[in-house]
């Protein structure tokens, strides 16, 4: 069960999320706009939050970026808009997911189990004294919580699919991984792109990685598995 706040000023909208949510066994909060979002997450702790863009009294991006400051509980936004712009603010504020209304209940709930799911299995790295989630193994040092990467002591950038797929690999170590599932839970349960797509990232993730990039193994007509 997970706890759930949804902050939309649209009642009957809430009222549909929190009816499938609580269908599925989760506890869930309401919050008519983004003053109220941000105080009950200064009083409370919450596994997700969904929070609308348009709203009175505090817009959903101020919202975020409030609440950013204390706590870095997963976000779903939603708008009644599709545009870039908003979709790159709201990344670059630190949320999860961009839903366009009007969306499906069975949409909402299965990004929202996708990220509860990605959050749950992040739990089971070591963490350090700051509570960062932590993988290391011989020269390789990932940071989740920071998103850092170390090579023998030293920083690499990656780029941030690079991060997720890296991540994602490592939260799933020891597993073989198909490559639908890859693809799905790191570009997106609707991405249908080219599947090249992932030999690349992998290509230049592997490259990132240096002496490291054995740790990712190739399943031939599978998928991928990291070794750790």
């Amino acid at each position: 069960m997970a706890k759930i706040l949804i902050c939309d000023d649209e009642a009957g909208l809430r009222a549909v999320i929190k009816r499938y949510a609580l269908f599925e066994g989760h506890e869930v909060t309401e919050a008519g706009d983004g003053m109220e979002a941000v105080q009950l997450c200064r009083d409370n702790s919450y596994d997700i939050i969904i929070m609308d863009i348009m709203m009175p009294e505090l817009d959903g991006f101020s919202a975020v970026k409030e609440i950013r400051k204390f706590t870095d509980t997963p976000v779903i936004m939603l708008s009644a808009r599709g545009e870039e712009y908003d979709k790159v603010l709201g990344f670059e504020l630190g949320i999860d997911d961009y839903v366009v209304k009007p969306f499906s209940s069975k949409e909402i709930m299965l990004r929202i189990n996708a990220i509860l799911r990605r959050v749950e299995k992040g739990k089971v790295s070591g963490t350090d004294a700051e509570g960062h989630i932590i993988f290391e193994k011989e020269g390789l040092k990932a940071d989740m919580t920071a998103y850092k990467v170390f090579i023998d002591g030293v920083e690499t950038d990656l780029s941030p699919k690079e991060y997720d797929l890296l991540f994602f690999l490592i939260r799933n170590k020891n597993i073989a991984v198909p490559r639908e599932k890859i693809m799905s839970e790191v570009w997106g349960f609707d991405y249908f792109g080219d599947d090249r797509t992932l030999d690349t990232h992998i290509k230049l993730l592997r490259k990132s990685l240096g002496p490291y990039a054995h740790f990712i193994k190739t399943l031939r007509g599978l998928g991928y598995r990291f070794d750790g």
